[in-house]
């Protein structure tokens, strides 16, 4: 595995060290239960020995169905993801959709994250980027590794502080998505860290009627194989109550259960580490 630019966010860096977690709720629902997460989630990896990142979306402009939930929107959004990184003292991050977002957000979020759907839209990188933040790509589900290349240039030549990208599957024909283990050391070659979206990927897209499903049985052993492989960093979503989140419920795993697989996942993470794998 090549060595890779370390990026720095908060008082940590990520990158060829201490493992980083992502995860929160796929959306922001309300203040209690973001709350409840971001707890829950910063004592687990503290506990595992993982740095860690806040994350919920203020707005999801990309549901299957005009009648599914979307978030409180932008400003509300940001009251909250503000109210979150204090009470819970930790790391934010959250997705744009629309180059104007960029400046609105740099306030907040530690971390500014472009959607899959996104990944290759010039303009939506160039104004994340030149806020000075760190930018965190998610590969398109119809994007090749090797394309994430560019992605990556964009935003380096546009002034982010950092670049991390995630990996959240391929399209595999209707309603499915596969993990591509290549991707981790291709994308990795780049010289950035590699964070892989072990609920994301086990998304069934448009597949639960108006809204997406999901394989959340295949989560864990998933997220096991990425860390065996090679990466910087889990991304998961998580809920108290997965059944009643009302986004990404199917592909989404419960407090309880996430911060049993995190432990498993810092285990092999000192296998990695023992073997070199990850430099």
């Amino acid at each position: 595995m090549p060595k890779v630019n370390s990026v720095n966010i908060a008082d940590f860096s990520i990158g060829g060290g201490i493992p980083l977690l992502i995860a929160g709720p796929c959306v922001l629902e309300d203040l209690e239960t973001a709350l409840a997460c971001a707890f829950s989630m910063k004592e687990a990896a503290e506990k595992a020995g993982f740095n860690y990142i806040f994350k919920a979306s203020f707005d999801k402009a990309n549901r299957t169905s005009l009648s599914s939930y979307r978030g409180p929107g932008l400003e509300k959004g940001l009251t909250m993801l503000a109210e979150i990184k204090r009470k819970a003292e930790v790391p934010v991050t959250s997705d744009i959709h629309e180059p104007w977002q960029a400046e609105a957000v740099k306030e907040v979020l530690d971390l500014i994250q472009i959607p899959a759907f996104l990944c290759r839209q010039t303009d939506l990188i160039v104004a994340a980027a030149r806020t000075g933040k760190p930018v965190n790509i998610k590969k398109g589900q119809f994007v090749s590794p090797w394309d994430m290349y560019y992605a990556v240039e964009k935003a380096r030549k546009a002034g982010a502080s950092g670049v991390l990208l995630t990996e959240r599957g391929y399209t595999f024909g209707y309603r499915n998505l596969v993990v591509d283990m290549r991707s981790f050391p291709i994308m990795r070659s780049f010289r950035v860290p590699v964070i892989f979206d072990a609920t994301h990927s086990v998304q069934l897209p448009g597949g639960g009627g108006g809204a997406s499903g999901g394989e959340r049985e295949f989560i864990a052993p998933l997220a096991r194989a990425a860390v065996a492989v090679g990466v910087d960093g889990i991304f998961m979503e998580v809920h108290p109550d997965p059944e009643r989140a009302l986004c990404d419920g199917p592909n989404s795993l419960r407090l309880e259960e996430a911060k049993e697989l995190l432990f498993v996942l810092k285990d092999l993470y000192e296998v990695v580490k023992k073997y070199d794998v990850l430099p």
